[in-house]
Order: structure tokens, then sequence, then C-alpha cells
């Protein structure tokens, strides 16, 4: 790696960020690199979108823990620090989500990173954010200036723990919906960004985690999705608990649900992802 230090954020943009209403820190979205020790890194890497409801950024519990969750099995991790409502609105938010995945792959080499194993995960609205990058992706624009947007923003894989997917009701987390659309509520745009009907042939492979009792964000989102992925013929695994509150991350404190990271690991190790 290219004297990179883990845990100093870089900006997706340093010559500008698109869109930016200012130059304030919540103007300025950011990607904190956290590398495994070069004798256990097995090349993998996962973008880690925390949730928040697109109002705040949950950076410890749903981001650094799941950096440093990543790195004891040899993953690379890049936390994204998005950009949020009530100042920035849809598309900018999906517009980080793929510089993001952008980013890593243009410096993959540097960076001692397989680019086809390069992954995202999102918890509640980062799960939504993750399984829009990962439904609404592009392969690059080959004439742009800028070498990192010559770069495809396709995740290789999909990881979304107790995720918003859909928007439209009964089953939306409107805290959600109305952060990221605001005044925005054409039909047409909650079809687009509810993701259960985006999923097509060239979705990644996906792992999902939710719990029943989630009253925050309901189950069906999870499970949509999953159905959708089965639909299109895309390998997907569903751990859906019976008991749990939202937001609950590792769950490194709870003797069930402390399980489900288990789980992931088992998945992403019959991806190849955890071995060199």
């Amino acid at each position: 790696m290219t004297g990179m230090i883990s845990g100093t954020p870089l900006p997706l943009w340093p010559q500008g960020v698109p869109l930016a209403i200012g130059a304030e820190d919540l103007d300025t979205p950011t990607l904190t690199p956290y590398f495994p020790p070069s004798d256990t890194a097995t090349g993998a890497a996962v973008v880690v979108c925390p949730g928040g409801g697109y109002q705040y950024v949950a950076d410890d519990h749903e981001g650094r823990q799941i950096a440093a969750w990543l790195n004891a099995r040899g993953v690379a991790a890049f936390m994204l620090r998005y950009r949020l409502a009530p100042r920035y609105r849809h598309p900018v938010q999906l517009i980080d989500g793929q510089r993001a995945v952008r980013l890593v792959r243009a410096h993959a080499q540097a960076w001692g990173i397989d680019p086809l194993r390069l992954g995202i995960w999102g918890f509640s609205a980062g799960g939504h954010l993750a399984s829009t990058v990962a439904t609404h992706y592009d392969c690059g624009n080959p004439l742009a200036a800028d070498p990192i947007d010559r770069e495809n923003s396709h995740p290789e894989f999909l990881i979304l723990a107790y995720p918003v997917i859909t928007l439209k009701p009964p089953y939306a987390h409107m805290g959600s919906r109305v952060n990221l659309l605001g005044d925005q509520q054409e039909p047409g745009l909650i079809e687009y960004l509810s993701n259960e009907t985006q999923v097509s042939r060239a979705t990644p492979p996906t792992f999902l985690f939710h719990t029943t009792d989630d009253a925050g964000v309901p189950a069906e989102n999870s499970i949509f999705f999953y159905l959708a992925l089965r639909q299109a013929g895309i390998s997907a695994e569903l751990h859906l608990y019976a008991h749990g509150a939202h937001g609950v991350g590792l769950a490194a404190d709870d003797p069930v649900l402390s399980s489900w990271p288990d789980r992931l690991a088992d998945w992403m190790n019959g991806l190849g992802l955890l071995q060199k």
C-alpha cells in the first residue's frame, strides 16, 4: 500500500464536490480507509455505509466497529460519510456512493485490493444507499477528465443489515424517504428508488440480515429484496431472526443476535473473500 494511513479520511472529490452547496465539512463527503495487516490481507474490500435515516451517520457501531470486524478477517474497509438531509437530497447520496466504489477501484492496485472482490455493506438507510448503488450502477465515463470517473461503480457483492429497501407504503421507512426526497414525492421517483423493483441479473450476490421485531424498518424490506433476487436468479442469503431491535450493529451483547456476523463470515468465505 502506498503510504495510506488507516483511519485518515480521504475526500471523495479533492478538486471540487459536485452539487455542493458550500465548503463546510457537511458539504465534503469522505471515505476513511481501514486496512488489515499486510500478512493477513486477502485482497477483498468493502465500502461501508452506516445508517442514520439519511439525517446523520452512525459511524461507530455501523462504521468503525464494522471496519474492525472486516480487518480481523483480512478484508479492507472503507467507511463512507455521505452527504445528508435536509441540506442534500437525491441524487446526491447515490452520487457519493457511486464515487466511493469508483475511488476504491481506481486505487485498487496501489492499495493491494482485487477490484473483482470489492463489495458494499449498508445498515438501515445506509442499506438503502448500498442497495441503490448495487441496482443503479453505471460503467463509468471513458471520456471523463477525472480518471476516477472512468471506473465502473458496480459492487461485486452486497451486504445489507436491517436495510431500508422500499419507499412505498406500508413498509417504507417514511423518515428516510422524506429525508432522501424532500418534497419530491413523484410516484416515478419513489418506484425508481424502491430497490426491490430495480433488481436485475446484474445485481450482485447479496447477504441480508433482519429481525421480525424490527419496529423501525419492517423485515418486509429485506424479504422483498430477497424475493426479487430469487426471481432474477441472483445468489442470495437471508437471515431473519425472531427478536431484536432496529440498529443493533454487530449485536455483540446479544447472545442470539451476535451469531449473525458468523453467518456473514460463512457467506463471505463461500465467495472466497476471506482467502488470499
